[in-house]
């Protein structure tokens, strides 16, 4: 039952009463027995009455499967070195809450995953705040739109107000999509440039995106801007291969098993050098021709370093 609350949703008592298996009257008793252990659900009376868990003064203990367990632990793992600015300290005190309470066979598959996973963030870029990020995930989660002050790129500051539909996670970037009220048109925004979040408490139905997912969305968008540099190559891998490792920064078209066109947008010729190097394979740039000094230049500092070791 405890499992089914913390969804948020509101579950009538003869649908929760049916989903568990149990009689309205044990539903009831199994409710009480919740209260005294300092979980906050709601009832409803009437026909339509039910049951729902709200927030309370004080975070009741939750009931995670293993696989959230897991993920939970991993995630907090990489906030503690993300760039959603502000949670590092405390992501780290709550991993180390977490992983106390995990039993020995939890722990060994986290740290399975950490030997064998190769984080992929390079560099220094903007970061979130950790208030806007949690403010901007609540709407997309309970449906209700958002106001903000927003800074556009070469714009000043002005209000938008939304419908939040998903947040995007694509390299160092935070993006929320969300249709615009205003221009009435879908958008996709970038967090360390909104400013001030604030629900309405107006909910919404949500409406179809125009696009595969959020994440497409967002990538088709960031297509769309005229970057200074619009870069090419073709790499001697496979494209599934590629896509593993860089396709979050480019979009990916296979030529054949052994080989497929690398296409990105940047504001610098560091990314798609670094992009190149991490894939670890034989490559020929197609354009900019300003790629190919810059690649020179990198590989004559490398093998400086090198000669000298």
């Amino acid at each position: 039952m405890l499992s089914l609350l913390q969804t948020h949703r509101y579950w009538p008592g003869a649908e929760l009463a049916g989903r568990l298996e149990v009689s309205v009257r044990t539903l009831r008793r199994d409710v009480d027995r919740l209260r005294e252990l300092g979980y906050p659900v709601e009832a409803h009376r009437g026909v339509d009455g039910g049951y729902q868990l709200a927030a309370g003064a004080a975070l009741p203990p939750l009931l995670v499967d293993d696989e959230e367990a897991v993920a939970l632990a991993i995630g907090l793992r990489m906030a503690a070195q993300g760039s959603v600015a502000g949670i590092e300290e405390s992501s780290v005190r709550a991993l180390t809450k977490v992983v106390q309470v995990m039993p020995p066979r939890l722990r060994r598959r986290i740290e399975a995953l950490r030997s064998a996973t190769v984080p992929t963030v390079w560099g220094s870029g903007p970061t979130v705040d950790a208030g806007v990020l949690t403010a901007v995930a609540q709407a997309c989660r309970d449906e209700e739109r958002l106001r903000f002050s927003y800074q556009a790129r070469g714009a000043e500051p002005g209000d938008r107000h939304v419908e939040p539909h998903r947040l995007v996670s694509l390299g160092r970037r935070w993006y929320l999509v969300a249709y615009d009220l205003i221009r009435h048109d879908w958008r996709s925004f970038r967090l360390d440039r909104l400013d001030d979040p604030r629900s309405t408490g107006e909910r919404f139905r949500p409406r179809e995106l125009p696009a595969e997912d959020a994440a497409a969305f967002v990538r088709a968008g960031i297509d769309n801007i005229a970057a200074p540099y619009a870069f090419e190559a073709v790499l001697h891998a496979p494209a599934e291969r590629v896509r593993r490792l860089v396709g979050q920064w480019g979009t990916i078209e296979e030529i054949d098993e052994g080989r497929c066109l690398l296409r990105m947008s940047s504001d610098t010729l560091d990314w798609p050098t670094m992009a190149l190097g991490v894939v670890g394979a034989d490559f020929e740039v197609i354009h900019p021709p300003e790629l190919i000094d810059h690649l020179r230049d990198w590989g004559t500092r490398f093998t400086r370093a090198s000669a000298g070791a």
